[in-house]
């Protein structure tokens, strides 16, 4: 049983810089709306917009968050984490997701609570042209940075991408309950607030969930499975595959598989095709360690599998 590890460190390096520009990007963008945000909001009585400037100030953090899973996750293997450190950035998700859960709760109750109040004041002109601002610069972003995240194929980049398109979402949600306010419609500032938190907690629910699944060992999905096993069916000199498991690690999947091979081979001509094997996998799929294990098997049987696939 032979097991051969990835090493891309180009890649890695990669994906490491591309991720830091793109995170620190977002980190001037989401100061200056923050800070924009709240000292409008608060001047021009908009709950609304406040809420999303925190919301943008959730962004900070997670901006944090995701440059330090990426620098953590770029460290070798070492005695306590064999397999690398690539799911730092899983566990980054995670934390993403856990802090949208609880900024969307906390402007869900800000929110209702306003609604109960007996009155809601009008809010200033300002407040829509900073709502307006905001929009335009998160949806620039969610573009920029997910256009970075799919060019080096990061779950963890992805996820914080689609963290600022929900941003421009909710903005959008703002500027629209702002604009009724300013019509004569004062309770649509709360209520866009509302709106806002429930987009939050889904948000942050979906990557939670998902994260939770991959630090649970998940497999990869059917049709990648299947993809890797016409990978080593093709490979020549192996006449069938059984036992084929995968399990994310990060943003790259572990393969364990049992490969049959004519039983009349040498173990040094097995050892060469489970080699092949394993090597086109690695430079296929997005793997980052293969397992295989011989099984020998007859020549008419192996002929008659060969048939068969």
């Amino acid at each position: 049983m032979l097991i051969i590890q990835k090493n891309d460190t180009g890649s890695a390096d990669q994906r490491y810089l591309a991720g830091r520009q793109s995170t620190m990007v977002s980190i001037v963008v989401n100061i200056v709306l923050t800070t924009l945000q709240i000292i409008t909001g608060l001047f021009s009585g908009s709950q609304a917009l406040v809420a999303d400037g925190v919301h943008s100030l959730s962004d900070l953090v997670a901006d944090f968050v995701v440059l330090f899973a990426a620098r953590q996750s770029r460290n070798p293997a070492d005695a306590d984490h064999q397999y690398g450190h690539q799911r730092f950035e899983t566990a980054a998700s995670l934390a993403l997701g856990g802090a949208l859960l609880a900024v969307g709760i906390g402007m869900l109750i800000s929110a209702f609570f306003k609604l109960q109040a007996p009155t809601v004041p009008q809010v200033h002109l300002a407040a829509l042209w900073v709502a307006l601002a905001t929009l335009v610069s998160k949806e620039i972003l969610f573009r920029y940075m997910l256009g970075v995240a799919e060019r080096v194929r990061s779950s963890m980049l992805v996820a914080n991408a689609w963290h600022a398109r929900s941003d421009a979402v909710s903005s959008l949600v703002v500027a629209l309950g702002i604009a009724g306010n300013l019509l004569g419609f004062p309770l649509l500032d709360p209520i866009a607030a509302l709106i806002v938190g429930l987009m939050i907690v889904r948000t942050g629910a979906v990557f939670f969930w998902r994260a939770l699944n991959d630090l649970m060992d998940k497999a990869v999905s059917e049709e990648e499975s299947q993809a890797i096993r016409r990978t080593l069916l093709d490979t020549p000199g192996v006449f069938g595959v059984h036992d084929l498991r995968t399990r994310k690690m990060g943003d790259l999947t572990i393969v364990d598989v049992h490969l049959e091979l004519d039983g009349r081979q040498t173990v040094t001509e097995g050892h060469a095709i489970a080699t092949l094997a394993r090597r086109r996998v690695m430079e296929q799929h997005h793997v980052l360690d293969v397992m295989t294990h011989v099984d020998p098997v007859e020549p008419d049987a192996a002929a008659e599998s060969a048939d068969v696939r």
